[in-house]
């Protein structure tokens, strides 16, 4: 399969994909492969493409200039595998392009677990998984790169940034689950600790790319409790972390510094047969600290909440309506205090956003989805688009996506 002669997702992805499942495997030796654990190798994939057109600030590449921006690109293979009924391995190849250079485009390991099941009966199940786990954060966000699975194109951004993505997309480590079904419900819990990915979106939105010097993870902590009613009408999660990182400078007079990012999230969900209503509302804590320079260390408290109506109909449509509140300063909700200290304009500290969707599943594999933003405010925007001083503070954006799954 080629999608684009300028893209090497195809070859490089699946040599990819196919050393992780080689090396995992490699230790189970023949008589794990006796016992017909090739009938339980599972292969599927996605391919998606966007079109994002905006009136002013540019997302995802150029999308306020000429005929808008085609840089919003997701492929991705999945491979699975049980070896034993205990033990998953599991892994997937994600090439993705949202804005940038042609370079983003390159494979790389979204995820790739070795899951063991310790216990399991008629209610209760336990296990653990090793290598790198998708964060248990919200509702949407171990699945957030799969369209089938996304609600919208983009998920509420007050929530899921793709402005610094890498850092609550997955961690290298540990992480064990629990499961137990009562007459009550059911309740799940994961918890993790490992290093988070941090890519160089996370220090342009600290304000760090400035400066010469590197941020890296250090050991951080997640974990989501989950309750679900027995009928499956009503589902609430808590999610927690406390993701760490250290700054090495490499300029005189700039000391080396302390990340810390602890996000909490409670998300609420109500389904019904032809509608769902959801609600999650976040308070993050950012602080750098130790750095001892004029402007760089700090530490803020922001605020994030959405509310979301889904309307299925027919038989494969559905629309939705969504508005999106983030703040990023609690203490500053205007953006005044930013603007006075000359950090940008004060819509750069917030984002009320107003979004309608509609998708159509023309085919079981093929999904049509289109929506419309109408934002105040550019507390979410990609920095690499956008330089602040020449953002504007009202703004509408469309979206076009075709997806397909094999």
């Amino acid at each position: 399969m080629s999608v684009c002669k300028s893209c090497p997702w195809t070859r490089a992805g699946a040599r990819l994909l196919l050393s992780v499942l080689s090396l995992t495997l490699g230790g189970w030796g023949q008589s794990v492969w006796a016992n017909d654990a090739m009938d339980t190798l599972q292969l599927h994939g996605f391919i998606s493409q966007a079109w994002v057109v905006s009136d002013h600030n540019r997302f995802f590449g150029p999308s306020s200039e000429d005929q808008g921006s085609f840089q919003f690109t997701e492929i991705g293979l999945n491979a699975s595998i049980r070896p034993h009924r205990d033990v998953l391995l599991a892994a997937q190849i994600l090439s993705r392009r949202a804005g940038g250079e042609r370079d983003d485009m390159r494979p790389e390991l979204d995820h790739g677990v070795f899951d063991y099941q310790a216990y399991a009966d008629a209610t209760t199940r336990i296990g653990t998984q090793i290598g790198r786990f998708k964060n248990p954060f919200g509702f949407y966000n171990q699945t957030r790169d799969i369209a089938f699975t996304r609600p919208s194109i983009l998920l509420p951004q007050s929530i899921y940034f793709d402005r610094t993505r890498s850092l609550g997309l997955a961690a290298d480590g540990i992480a064990v689950y629990g499961e137990k079904r009562i007459p009550l419900g059911t309740f799940r819990a994961q918890v993790g600790a490992g290093r988070p990915q941090i890519d160089d979106d996370v220090s342009a939105t600290l304000g760090l790319d400035g400066h010469p010097g590197e941020l890296a993870s250090d050991t951080s902590f997640i974990g989501q409790v989950l309750y679900e009613h027995p009928t499956g009408n009503f589902t609430a999660a808590l999610s927690a972390a406390e993701v760490n990182g250290t700054y090495e400078s490499s300029l005189p007079g700039l000391n080396d510094g302390q990340m810390r990012f602890q996000p909490w999230i409670l998300s609420l969900q109500y389904d019904q047969e032809f509608w769902t209503l959801t609600t999650e509302y976040a308070i993050r804590n950012v602080a750098l600290q130790g750095f001892d320079a004029p402007g760089v260390d700090f530490d803020i408290a922001g605020e994030s909440w959405y509310v979301q109506y889904l309307r299925r109909f027919h038989r494969d449509w559905q629309w939705l309506l969504r508005y999106d509140v983030l703040v990023s300063n609690r203490d500053d909700r205007s953006g005044r205090w930013l603007e006075a200290r000359g950090n940008g304009p004060d819509h750069g500290s917030y984002a009320r956003d107003l979004a309608f969707g509609l998708q159509w599943r023309a085919h079981p594999r093929l999904l049509l989805s289109t929506e419309y933003h109408y934002v105040e405010g550019t507390g979410w925007l990609p920095n690499q688009d956008n330089p602040p001083d020449e953002t504007q503070k009202y703004w509408n954006m469309w979206l076009f996506q075709a997806s397909w799954r094999f």
